[in-house]
């Protein structure tokens, strides 16, 4: 999702909310499988700390060598994303505050009633901006969609940056089966401590991946305190000193994203709506 790591894409943020990403057979990520039959995936070479290496080490490895392709079977997908991490029902929306290199970001994420025809699956469209300081710094709109076992795939996006109201890049965006880029997944149907994932793979441009690393766990944010939270590591090859934590609330989706190396930045849920 290849949005503005709290300092691009990388919403929901790049996932975006929050961002981020399925039971398919194409969980596993390093797996050539036309479509997975469960949400396995490889586990990370996790480090307890997490801290980028001086010598080029992965923060997070996917385990496929780098060779990555997932082919999706259209009918494998359902119309609505209810996984109970990631909800997205027409007309929902959250709002993040906090701090990106000190100064005051807004995150708005809106799912649209509209749709998106991506490799013969129909995809949600979500419409997901950044502010900082008052200014408009990314409008970007995600393509997401369910397979039948729960997980949420992620599709592609198209990406506006700003300066001073101008657009001044679209890099980042990509749509999946256009120019080599693949789809991945942002959040599985069952989140396993220590499996890994590619949320996105379009190389040279978006290349983030996740790992997940504590589930079970409470938070509390400007938005109310939530139990049964899951937490992600968040990183791309493509910013290697940059690592983002990211909080999942059971029944409500993204609620928290910090940015714990590679500089300062943190956004928390201060309100949502989602329509039953």
């Amino acid at each position: 999702m290849n949005r503005r790591k709290l300092s691009p894409r990388r919403r929901f943020t790049r996932h975006a909310i929050v961002t981020g990403a399925i039971g398919l057979s194409l969980a596993a990520c390093g797996s050539d499988a036309p479509v997975p039959t469960d949400a396995t995936a490889p586990t990370i070479s996790a480090l307890e700390e997490p801290a980028a290496s001086e010598v080029g080490a992965p923060v997070i490895d996917p385990g496929d060598g780098g060779v990555y392709e997932k082919p999706l079977d259209p009918s494998m997908f359902v119309d609505v994303i209810d996984n109970p991490y990631l909800p997205m029902p027409v007309g929902a929306r959250w709002l993040f505050e906090g701090t990106s290199e000190g100064e005051v970001e807004t995150v708005e994420i809106i799912v649209t009633p509209d749709r998106k025809e991506i490799l013969g699956i129909s995809a949600v469209v979500v419409h997901d901006t950044v502010t900082i300081g008052g200014q408009l710094v990314e409008d970007t709109y995600d393509w997401f969609a369910q397979d039948i076992d729960g997980n949420v795939w992620y599709l592609g996006e198209d990406v506006k940056d700003y300066e001073n109201g101008v657009v001044v890049s679209t890099a980042g965006s990509w749509t999946a089966g256009v120019d080599g880029a693949q789809p991945g997944i942002v959040m599985a149907a069952e989140p396993v401590v220590g499996d890994a994932y590619r949320q996105e793979f379009f190389a040279g441009e978006a290349e983030d991946m996740m790992t997940y690393i504590t589930a079970g766990s409470s938070t509390t944010t400007p938005a109310g305190s939530f139990d049964d939270v899951v937490n992600t590591r968040d990183w791309t090859p493509l910013e290697p000193e940059i690592i983002e934590e990211k909080s999942y609330a059971r029944g409500v989706g993204k609620v928290r994203e910090e940015k714990v190396a590679g500089g300062e930045g943190i956004v928390e849920l201060v309100e949502f709506e989602l329509p039953s």
